[in-house]
């Protein structure tokens, strides 16, 4: 087996390569590692990680070789890996989050099991199903509407003077509010025709997107479907509520909407969702790990176990015993 470490030193607020890399090597001498087991390479561009990926997966392949793929960084950097990483099986890709979302990680366990190298490296490696999207494979979440309009509209604000990330966020937001809330969206949804004046969607594989908004709080992501949510068109006064309600995970909860939220939300399972704009107004603005792009039509297909990712060892465990059942 060989181990490669992806760091990303643009990810997050710090640069990671000043002091992981002798974390890693500390780590790695634990587990009994020699230096010529693992292989540390810093990304330098936007794509390098997937590159990279898919270069050591194809050489781990035609090796026979087992390969562990660390990613440090965001949920952009992992995606990336685990698209280079796709396809090729006897390679599997985790996440080291020093990003600034790091939600592919709340569906399994807690940033610190994460941060934990050497919980990492007794870990193991689960199937997981992936998204085939508009934007690329993803193993968290597909979203539309309000919150990808928001994300779309953070840099242009950023390239002002003094205008950090958080004052780039609320400018964002406050531009949405200010401006027409809310499309009408035809949706497919397995066959299924929906026509809904609706605020946002989201197509769920995994359990949280930007930042920590807990869309799909039951999501299973190796159970070969999707939980797709649409939240209905609302006023700006019932905005602020409905936003906590959705962010708190507290709009699904065994199996079904609460009571709360059945006014506001649609709620289906679904292999294959698409969606489209049904009004005049131009392309919707999607979202998956962070890439953002205005969109003629967004599709979403679930891969059953068509990934392989890598959990530190107490989310491994809980994983595992949860799919033989132990309780």
């Amino acid at each position: 087996m060989h181990t490669l470490f992806l760091l990303n030193p643009a990810a997050g607020k710090a640069d990671c390569t000043r002091t992981l890399p002798q974390q890693i090597a500390a780590a790695a001498a634990g587990a009994g590692l020699a230096p010529e087991d693992y292989t540390i390479r810093v990304t330098t561009h936007a794509g390098h990680a997937r590159e990279l990926s898919r270069a050591a997966a194809a050489a781990a392949q035609k090796a026979g070789v087992e390969l562990r793929i660390f990613t440090a960084g965001g949920d952009g950097t992992f995606n990336e890996a685990l698209t280079g990483a796709h396809g090729f099986d006897k390679t599997a890709v985790g996440c080291l989050p020093y990003g600034s979302g790091n939600d592919f990680l709340r569906t399994y366990g807690t940033k610190e099991e994460f941060l934990d190298l050497d919980a990492q490296l007794a870990g193991g490696a689960v199937p997981i199903d992936l998204m085939r999207t508009s934007l690329g494979l993803s193993a968290t979440i597909c979203a539309a509407g309000l919150d990808a309009q928001v994300a779309y509209g953070i840099p242009k604000f950023r390239r002002i003077p003094l205008c950090g990330g958080e004052a780039a966020y609320a400018l964002s937001i406050v531009q949405q509010l200010c401006g027409h809330i809310g499309r009408r969206v035809e949706y497919v949804i397995d066959g299924e025709v929906l026509t809904v004046d609706c605020l946002m969607c989201a197509v769920c594989n995994g359990r949280a997107y930007g930042g920590g908004f807990m869309a799909g709080p039951e999501a299973q992501p190796d159970d070969g479907w999707l939980d797709v949510f649409i939240v209905r068109k609302v006023s700006r006064r019932v905005i602020a509520k409905l936003l906590m309600l959705y962010k708190n995970g507290q709009h699904f909860k065994n199996g079904q909407l609460t009571e709360a939220a059945k006014p506001y939300f649609i709620y289906r399972r679904a292999k294959s969702v698409s969606l489209r704009a049904a009004d005049d107004r131009g392309p919707i603005i999607a979202t998956v790990d962070g890439e953002c792009a205005p969109c003629k039509q967004v599709s979403v297909q679930v891969q059953p176990l068509a990934g392989r990712v890598l959990l530190p060892l107490p989310a491994y465990q809980r994983f595992t015993a949860k799919k033989a059942g132990i309780r």
